[in-house]
């Protein structure tokens, strides 16, 4: 089943909805993801848009990846 997340959706809120996507992450160079106390702090605001910008990680790679686990990215405005 395709799931559909938003690239502008905070990652803790992501992590809670779709527990699988820490180990997609983590696997894509968000270390930091696997850290709870991480998570339930900076994962209360950073997104997934943002993070990608601050790590140097290619948005396109980040898609690409998710797709290959059944997950579409969208970039809207919450």
């Amino acid at each position: 089943m395709i799931k559909v997340i938003n690239v502008n959706t905070k990652i803790a809120t992501l992590v809670k909805q779709y527990p699988e996507i820490k180990e997609i992450m983590k696997d894509l160079g968000f270390k930091d993801i696997t850290n709870p106390v991480m998570l339930n702090t900076v994962g209360k605001v950073m997104t997934i848009k943002k993070g990608a910008q601050m790590k140097g990680i290619d948005i396109d790679k980040i898609k690409e990846t998710f797709k290959l686990h059944n997950f579409i990215l969208e970039d809207t405005h919450e």
